[in-house]
């Protein structure tokens, strides 16, 4: 990697931390550069505005991501236990990484008004489907069966679940996360031919 792209990896993690406090619409540069040892005119040299940073970042950090459930489809051996797994590392993601995620969701509403953050979102929930899919994918291998959703349904199941129990934590909801894990449990057998919860 050359200097050029490791700094503006440097300004990503940096922008991340203060995108993901304030979320998409209250974030200025400005506010970036304040939160960070960088310059606001060192962000403009990188970068030629907020979307053009933002783009970028939303790639950088979902790139990292989403191999998250890679470990736990290749360490599970049998459909309960991945399914245990898969809901855990759901809530773990949730726990350590919410106000990020509470960012990736923002920016996804704002694609819907911002055409030029269209790309960049539509690209990463792509990503986010074949992740989602090959957790499926893996669980109907386990249970010797074949999965019975198409990967976009699978995935915005799995999503909206995800999605409701991230709102219910950032409310202080104690039943949010124990709730995300009995839906997986119930929903994972039902994406199978065959399957009952």
């Amino acid at each position: 990697m050359d200097r050029y792209d490791e700094r503006r990896e440097q300004l990503a993690e940096s922008a991340l931390k203060t995108l993901g406090e304030l979320g998409y619409a209250r974030t200025s540069l400005r506010d970036i550069a304040t939160n960070s040892p960088f310059s606001h005119g060192v962000l403009h040299y990188y970068f030629d505005d907020k979307l053009d940073l933002i783009d970028y970042c939303i790639r950088y950090y979902k790139a990292k991501c989403v191999t998250r459930y890679d470990a736990v489809i290749a360490d599970s051996t049998g459909p309960d236990e991945l399914r245990e797994a898969f809901a855990a590392k759901l809530v773990e993601t949730i726990v350590e990484e919410g106000p990020m995620h509470r960012l990736w969701y923002d920016i996804r509403a704002q694609s819907m008004f911002e055409h030029r953050l269209r790309p960049a979102v539509t690209y990463v929930d792509q990503t986010l489907e074949d992740m989602v899919w090959r957790v499926i994918d893996r669980y109907a291998e386990l249970s010797s069966a074949t999965p019975a959703l198409s990967p976009a349904a699978a995935y915005g199941m799995l999503d909206g679940l995800f999605h409701a129990a991230l709102l219910g934590e950032a409310l202080g909801e104690d039943d949010a996360l124990p709730t995300l894990v009995d839906q997986v449990h119930g929903l994972l057998p039902l994406t199978i031919e065959g399957g009952t919860p």
